[in-house]
C-alpha cells in the first residue's frame, strides 16, 4: 500500500492531477466558510444549534458541508447541478430533440452539458431566493423559529446581492467540478459531494461521544467499517457474459476468432441512485422551508427530513430502487449492445444474434439489477436505523447526536462509492505506466 502511494507521486502527470484535485478541494472548503455579503455572522451560531437538532436544516445542509448554516458563498453546493442533470435525463426520454442529442456522441453531449449549465443557474437563483426569505426571521420561516436573523437589513438590495452571490458560487463550484473531471482525478461533482458529506463526520462523532459515551462511538465506527466492506465487496461483483467473434478472412489475413466478455456489474448504476433520490427528497424539504404553510412544513419535517420514521425509510427505499433501474437503463441499453455485437460478427454462445441476444441481455440485466438496487437501499437505510435506535436507547431522549448522524447510511455510501471510483482511476493510471496499483 505504501509503495503504491509513493508510485502515485513518481508519475509526473498523475502527480499533477492529484495535486490539482487537492487544490480545488481546498478552495471549495475555504469558500464554504466565507459568508455572503449582508449576513450577520453573530447569528450564525444560533442557526448551527438549530441544525444540530435535526429536521429540515439538518437535511438541507447534508450536501453543503456546513456552509448552508453559515450562509457561505457555496451554501447551495452542487445540488442545483444535480437537479438540473436529473431534469435533463428525464427530458431525454420524452423530448425528441434531447434524445437526438444523446445519440450524437460528443457533439450532442456538449449541447446537453451547455443546457444543463443554463438550467443549473436558473435553479440556483430560485433556491437562493428561497433561502434569503427562509433565513429572514421577520418572515414565517425556520430561521424565525430558531431566533436567528441572518439578514437584519432585509430589503431588495441586500436580497439581490445575496441571491447573486449564492448563484455565482454555484456556477463557480460547477466550473471547479468540471475542471477536476478534465484536469484532475475522478468525477469532480461526485468528489465535491463526498467532501461535503465527510466534512461533518468529525463534529458529529464528537457529539456522539460527549452525549452517548465512547462505547456508542465505537459501535458507530464498527457499523461504518462493516458498511464500507460490504460496499467494496458488492462494487467488485460482476456477471461476465461471454462473447465470441467469428473468424473472417480479408485478403491474406484472418481477423476475429477471439473470445471476450461483457462485464455487467451487480451495482451497475453506482452511487448515482442515492444522489438522485436525495436530491428528490431535497426539493419538497426546500419548498416546505420556504412556504408559509405550517402544516405542510411540519409534515415534511416529521416525515421526509427525519431519518427515524417508517415513511422516510419506505419513500427513500422506493426512490433508490427506482433510480437504480432508471439509471441502469440509461447506461446499458440491451438493444444497442446486441446490435453492436451483431455488427461486429460476434455472438453469445448458445444464443442467436439479434432479438434473442437482446432478450437474453435484458433478462440478465434485470436479474442482477434487483439485488444491486436492494443492496443500495439497505446500505442507505439500515445503518441509519441501527444508529438512531442505538443512540435513542442510550440517550433516552432524541439527541442531537442521533439527529446529526441520522443520514449516516447515505453519507457513507456516497463517500465509499466515490472513493472507490477515484481509486480505480488512479489504479488504471498506475497500471498503464507499469506500476503496481492498489486493487489486486
Amino acid at each position: 500500500m505504501l509503495a503504491s502511494m509513493l508510485n502515485m507521486f513518481r508519475v509526473q502527470d498523475l502527480r499533477k492531477r492529484i495535486l490539482f484535485t487537492l487544490f480545488m478541494i481546498l478552495l471549495y472548503r475555504i469558500g464554504a466558510f466565507i459568508p455572503s455579503p449582508g449576513i450577520d455572522v453573530e447569528q450564525v451560531q444560533l442557526l448551527r444549534d438549530r441544525a444540530s437538532q435535526g429536521g429540515v436544516l439538518a437535511f438541507l445542509q447534508l450536501f453543503s458541508g456546513g456552509s448552508l448554516t453559515t450562509f457561505a458563498i457555496f451554501a447551495l453546493g452542487v445540488m442545483p447541478y444535480i437537479t438540473a442533470s436529473i431534469i435533463m435525463q428525464v427530458l431525454g426520454v420524452v423530448v425528441p430533440r434531447i434524445e437526438q442529442w444523446q445519440q450524437q456522441g460528443a457533439v450532442g453531449q456538449r449541447k446537453i452539458t451547455q443546457w444543463t449549465r443554463y438550467l443549473t443557474v436558473v435553479i440556483a437563483v430560485i433556491q437562493a431566493t428561497s433561502f434569503a426569505f427562509l433565513f429572514n426571521s421577520s418572515g414565517n420561516s425556520i430561521s424565525g423559529q430558531s431566533g436567528a436573523n441572518l439578514l437584519p437589513r432585509f430589503h431588495i438590495g441586500t436580497v439581490s446581492v445575496v441571491v447573486l452571490t449564492l448563484a455565482a458560487g454555484t456556477a463557480l463550484l460547477m466550473w471547479m467540478g468540471e475542471l477536476i473531471t478534465q484536469n484532475g482525478i475522478g468525477n469532480g461533482m461526485s468528489l465535491i459531494i463526498m467532501i461535503s458529506v465527510l466534512s461533518g463526520f468529525p463534529a458529529q462523532g464528537s457529539v456522539i461521544q460527549s452525549e452517548n459515551g465512547p462505547t456508542t462511538l465505537l459501535v458507530v465506527l464498527v457499523v461504518l467499517i462493516a458498511v464500507i466492506g460490504a460496499i467494496v465487496f458488492v462494487e467488485q461483483g460482476q456477471r461476465r457474459i461471454p462473447v465470441q467473434f467469428a473468424k473472417r478472412v480479408v485478403g491474406r489475413r484472418m481477423y476475429g476468432g477471439q473470445n471476450t466478455y461483457i462485464p455487467l456489474k451487480v451495482n451497475q448504476s453506482g452511487v448515482i441512485p442515492i444522489i438522485f433520490a436525495t436530491s428528490v427528497l431535497y426539493l419538497p424539504v426546500l419548498i416546505a422551508a420556504a412556504l408559509p404553510w405550517d402544516g405542510f412544513r411540519s409534515w415534511v419535517d416529521n416525515n421526509l427530513a427525519q431519518p427515524n420514521n417508517v415513511f422516510y425509510f419506505t419513500f427513500t427505499g422506493v426512490l433508490v430502487i427506482g433510480f437504480a433501474y432508471f439509471y441502469t437503463a440509461i447506461t446499458f441499453d440491451p438493444v444497442k449492445q446486441a446490435d453492436q455485437i451483431r455488427k461486429q460478427g460476434g455472438f453469445v454462445p448458445g444464443i442467436r444474434p439479434g432479438q434473442q441476444t437482446e432478450r437474453y441481455l435484458a433478462r440478465i440485466l434485470a436479474r442482477i439489477t434487483l439485488p444491486g438496487a436492494l443492496f443500495l437501499a439497505a446500505v442507505a437505510l439500515i445503518p441509519s436505523i441501527l444508529v438512531n435506535v442505538f443512540l435513542d436507547t442510550q440517550a433516552g431522549v432524541g439527541s442531537s447526536g442521533a439527529a446529526g448522524f441520522g443520514f449516516i447510511g447515505i453519507s457513507i455510501l456516497i463517500a465509499s462509492g466515490v472513493s472507490l471510483d477515484t481509486m480505480k482511476q488512479i489504479d488504471s493510471q498506475l497500471t498503464m505506466r507499469n506500476y503496481e496499483g492498489f486493487l489486486k
